[in-house]
């Protein structure tokens, strides 16, 4: 094993174990009182075509299929009596931002949540995977670890906002990020899901110092996404202005959720984690 490779492998290894520690009692301090329903069973119900990848079953092969093309595919079932829950959590520039007044920064307290539900929901019998990463959801104690890993050394790009991908039905969706997107762009991507008949819920998540604009004087804003600075003499003059537009952009969010019958929660990562996760799970509970 290259050295580089080994070095990133033992910092990731000492890193889960807290990682999961914490999302663990985040769960626990949650799961006092609320108890998931189990599930079972695979549907019977065709999902879609794929090709063959080594390992797959033969019995899996639709021969029919596969004598069209010069590929092999494999036949694949959507759940039906299982319910799968699709996990998302932004990790784009945005989100690694910190202010003095928060306790860690955007990115770092959207993982935390997205693996304490998991915790959660996986306790309950419930299938879990990640939006944008898993081609099957999991269950089962190894799955948390799993999902763990890839939380916190996500591949390939880092979009503010999931990919447009099919589920099977009966499939629900949670979205954790700060949604600072263009409003349209977020239309697009919750009408994508909700046009499939899946459920979902959204966290819009934010530091105190987005919400509340504390500097004062002369300061510097400097986009992490490419915008450029933005210089102004006293930062206090637009606190008004800014708080306004804040809560007209929440407003538009818990407009584009209602529409598409989604639900929307707010929190702040300077307040208690249990608190967004509670409301997350009750979100979660109340549509079985």
């Amino acid at each position: 094993m290259p050295a580089g490779l080994r070095q990133q492998a033992e910092q990731l290894a000492a890193t889960l174990p807290p990682l999961l520690v914490a999302a663990e009692r985040v769960a626990a301090t949650v799961a006092q009182g609320v108890h998931g329903r189990r599930r079972v069973g695979l549907g019977e119900s065709f999902w879609q075509f794929r090709q063959y990848q080594p390992g797959d079953e033969v019995r899996a092969i639709d021969w029919r299929a596969s004598a069209k093309s010069e590929r092999v595919f494999v036949r694949e079932h959507e759940w039906e009596a299982a319910q799968s829950v699709w996990l998302w959590r932004d990790c784009s520039p945005s989100m690694h931002y910190a202010s003095a007044a928060a306790p860690t920064d955007k990115v770092d307290r959207a993982t935390l949540l997205t693996l304490a539900l998991a915790a959660l929901l996986l306790q309950g019998g419930e299938f879990v995977g990640l939006l944008g990463v898993d081609r099957v959801p999991t269950s089962g104690r190894g799955a948390l670890t799993r999902l763990a890993a890839s939380l916190h050394n996500p591949i390939g790009e880092r979009p503010s906002l999931p990919r447009a991908e099919r589920l099977p039905r009966y499939a629900r969706v949670v979205l954790i990020g700060d949604f600072l997107s263009p409003l349209a762009d977020i239309e697009k991507t919750l009408r994508h899901y909700a046009g499939g008949a899946i459920d979902g819920h959204l966290l819009h998540l934010l530091d105190p110092a987005e919400e509340d604009l504390p500097f004062s004087g002369r300061t510097r804003f400097e986009g992490l996404e490419g915008e450029g600075s933005y210089l102004v003499s006293r930062a206090e003059t637009l606190r008004q202005a800014y708080g306004a537009r804040l809560a007209a952009h929440h407003e538009d969010l818990l407009t584009l959720s209602r529409g598409v019958g989604w639900t929307l929660a707010r929190h702040r990562t300077d307040r208690p984690p249990e608190t967004a996760l509670l409301a997350l799970y009750q979100a979660l509970a109340g549509r079985v």
